[in-house]
């Protein structure tokens, strides 16, 4: 197995491309950024030129100087040409959720099992020791319920204020961090029911496949001094608490990028993938429907 660095192409030059992606993959050793696009081609070259990449024209040029492909761009933009990126063969970095809706999201999944790439989900929280921890003891636990929150005030202005954020609100952009935690923590869920408002404050009440009851508390738009996000589990013992509160989130990248790479050598892909990424999105779209009727 080659112990090279993957060469990583980035679609995508804004705020969270910038501050995350690009800033990770250059970072190495286990990837290199060969590449930037996006669609305003002075914002993939001040990027690009940041970490010594090339900009390049289209994504097609972009697919020719890479091995892989990391995306950070809007949800539909994503699901438009992530299955591009894997019939051309490239393994694939993505961010959640897969597409701006189910039918959007399978058909990326669709591609990257057709097409046989690895693919492996920006997932943030699921990187840290933290997590990987709590997800451990939680195992260990009879939990007959959870309590949940994402919170934070990112919507009401700045960077990552966008287009697509303001729109979906937090059930399609929170949303996947605490259903993939729940789901993982407590049993896999079986129904999912939501109210409120997305773009302001929602509520998810889950069923899971061992009995368990769990709720989520999600809002990008209320002031806080810092995000919040906690998990907390109940059953006959003591509860267990997860809050991000303890986390350096600079200890997330150097982790994503090396199981990264390591999939993308390996050939295979781990557990956060697009099959996963797909699960989650059946799950955002059935709170979606129930919080519609």
């Amino acid at each position: 197995m080659s112990t090279a660095p993957v060469s990583v192409g980035l679609v995508g030059a804004g705020p969270w491309a910038r501050a995350m992606h690009a800033r990770m993959l250059a970072a190495g050793p286990e990837t290199r950024l060969a590449a930037v696009w996006a669609r305003r081609p002075e914002a993939a070259a001040e990027v690009a030129a940041e970490h010594g990449a090339l900009t390049a024209g289209s994504v097609e040029e972009l697919f020719e100087h890479c091995e892989a492909v990391a995306f950070a761009v809007p949800p539909a933009v994503q699901a438009a040409l992530a299955p591009l990126a894997a019939k051309a063969g490239k393994a694939l970095l993505l961010e959640k959720p897969l597409g701006p809706d189910l039918a959007s999201a399978r058909t990326v999944a669709d591609a990257v099992a057709e097409y046989g790439v690895v693919s492996q989900l920006v997932l943030t929280k699921r990187y840290h020791p933290v997590t990987r921890d709590f997800l451990r003891a939680a195992a260990e636990l009879e939990v007959t319920g959870a309590r949940s929150c994402y919170l934070h005030g990112a919507f009401l202005g700045g960077d990552m204020a966008t287009a697509w954020r303001l729109e979906h609100g937090a059930l399609l952009d929170l949303g996947p961090h605490l259903l993939d935690l729940l789901d993982a923590a407590v049993a896999p869920i079986t129904s999912v029911r939501a109210t409120g408002d997305p773009r302001r404050w929602v509520e998810l009440t889950c069923e899971h496949a061992n009995g368990a009851v769990s709720q989520a508390s999600l809002s990008g738009a209320v002031r806080t001094e810092r995000a919040r996000t906690t998990v907390e589990l109940f059953g006959p013992g003591e509860p267990l608490l997860y809050d991000t509160a303890v986390i350096d989130h600079d200890e997330i990248w150097p982790v994503l990028r090396a199981e990264f790479a390591a999939a993308v050598r390996a050939g295979r892909s781990g557990e956060l993938d697009a099959a996963r990424g797909l699960r989650l999105q059946e799950l955002l779209e059935a709170a979606a429907r129930s919080a519609a009727e």
